[in-house]
């Protein structure tokens, strides 16, 4: 193992980033010291992970969940820089950290990315973060209780959230109606109407509108 292990966190709140720097560069490692840098927001998040595309810069790519205010109605989130870090960086471990603790969520972030470690924003103190960096680099996964329960109740569903159906909920965020998403899902009109009643029925708002829909995917972490 190298003397040094690398952070790369990435979050759009750079009072938080910063906090866990100043966490993990203050703890004591046995072996190896730790050091962080910090990213705000998904594009400096991107620039980060492109540059050090076929190094080994970092050992470890934490990643926040929502990484653009609701205004700019961009759909990309951690979870499209965990895949990026996956594709171009392969050697370092990815981490997830958000204050969501859905377990349709958190289950559709394991099918995208196979992340090596979950944290609920909730649930991390100094000795979390800590435990996260020895766990992480010498047999991960780590998981936060909260992240843990998730993923156990999950292993009974047979409903899971992909990536069609997070483009749907982004689309009814935005005000596009269903009979216009072929233009930018490659899915027929029918399949689309079949998916968004499975997620109001799998979401409990299956006698409710669209609007209902789009919060409890915005309580969610989808949108």
């Amino acid at each position: 193992m190298d003397d040094v292990v690398t952070v790369l966190s990435v979050d759009d709140h750079k009072m938080t980033a910063l906090g866990y720097k100043y966490i993990l560069e203050d703890a004591v490692f046995d072996g190896y010291s730790v050091r962080v840098e910090v990213a705000n927001g998904y594009l400096e998040g991107e620039k980060r992970i492109k540059d050090a595309e076929g190094t080994k810069r970092y050992n470890i790519v934490l990643l926040d969940i929502q990484l653009f205010p609701a205004e700019a109605k961009d759909p990309r989130t951690g979870q499209d820089l965990g895949k990026l870090a996956r594709k171009l960086i392969p050697e370092s471990k990815v981490v997830f950290m958000s204050s969501f603790s859905d377990s349709f969520r958190i289950n559709s972030i394991c099918q995208a990315v196979n992340p090596d470690g979950y944290l609920v924003k909730s649930e991390i103190d100094e000795l979390s973060l800590i435990d996260m960096v020895k766990t992480v680099i010498t047999a991960p996964p780590y998981y936060t209780h909260l992240a843990l329960v998730a993923v156990r109740k999950n292993m009974s569903q047979t409903f899971k959230v992909d990536e069609y159906d997070q483009a749907i909920l982004y689309q009814l965020s935005i005000g596009r109606k269903t009979k216009d998403m072929t233009s930018v899902i490659p899915l027929s009109q029918a399949t689309i109407d079949n998916r968004k009643r499975a997620l109001k029925h799998n979401f409990g708002v299956q006698d409710k509108n669209d609007l209902a829909l789009i919060e409890e995917a915005r309580i969610r972490g989808f949108i």
